[in-house]
């Protein structure tokens, strides 16, 4: 009877060994599956992403496309690049018209003196005075190491010819307010009443000087130049006059000035004893 049972079907434990393997091979069957199944999704996110806008900027081979191409039009990364170009190119357009609108109102805020008087010239023309009491320093001033009488008293308002711009005038002396290379001129009229003894004529010296004053504690000569009295024995009047100029680098608060000798023959007319400089770079 137990061998008829036997015979008849399969023992226990060959059936847990059959589960078993059909267990397992259901498992790998799964996996294979749930494997296929993934790289099948992933490989299609890899195409959406290769089409996608992030990835037109991100990828290292980047081909040109061709606007006349019709495949190249329907390119996903072509038409992102294109409406990225054109909002760009409407920005760019949009600062360039408000940057110009702002200048144009700044220029109408500037008033008409401003735009048409441009760049401020430096110069300065200064002229001689009537005023002879306070014209020529006095021997004993601190200009004892310059040679001559400094002339003290110039004319600089603007009632004559004479103007000041962009310099200063103090105790005679022009004053630098900005540094380069200045033209630097002064003439000196000299008019006298010629003094005859035993039928000769006594000769005198003119000599008129330009100096500058610097961070150096002595004055610096500049020019020079002198003239001696040479006139007709029926003049009534000698009339001379020095002129010399020059070109000469100054920087900023160095002071100018003109001394002469015979400084009691200076004839202050404003047409005649005049002195000034001006930048010329």
């Amino acid at each position: 009877m137990a061998m008829m049972e036997a015979q008849g079907g399969p023992s226990p434990g060959q059936t847990c060994v059959l589960i078993l393997i059909f267990t397992v091979l259901l498992q790998s069957l799964c996996a294979a599956v749930t494997y296929v199944y993934f790289t099948n999704e992933l490989k299609q996110m890899q195409d959406k992403y290769s089409k996608s806008g992030i990835a037109c900027f991100l990828k290292e081979d980047d081909s040109s496309w061709d606007p006349n191409d019709e495949e190249s039009m329907k390119n996903p990364c072509w038409q992102v690049k294109w409406q990225l170009r054109q909002l760009v190119r409407k920005m760019i357009l949009r600062t360039s018209e408000e940057t110009i609108s702002t200048v144009q109102e700044k220029q109408q805020n500037t008033s008409p003196l401003v735009r048409e008087r441009g760049p401020q010239r430096v110069a300065a023309h200064i002229t001689g005075t009537r005023g002879r009491s306070n014209t020529l320093s006095s021997p004993n001033s601190k200009n004892e190491k310059a040679l001559g009488r400094k002339i003290n008293s110039w004319e600089s308002s603007r009632s004559g010819h004479s103007f000041l711009s962009n310099l200063h005038l103090r105790n005679g002396e022009l004053v630098i307010q900005e540094k380069g290379f200045y033209y630097i001129y002064s003439q000196t009229y000299f008019r006298f009443q010629e003094e005859i003894k035993e039928n000769i004529k006594k000769d005198k010296q003119m000599v008129q000087y330009i100096y500058k004053y610097t961070s150096y504690p002595d004055p610096i000569l500049l020019m020079k130049s002198a003239r001696n009295s040479c006139w007709s024995k029926d003049a009534e009047y000698g009339l001379y006059s020095i002129y010399q100029g020059g070109i000469f680098e100054l920087k900023e608060n160095d002071r100018i000035f003109v001394s002469v000798t015979n400084e009691h023959l200076i004839d202050m007319d404003h047409e005649a004893s005049f002195f000034g400089a001006f930048l010329v770079g």
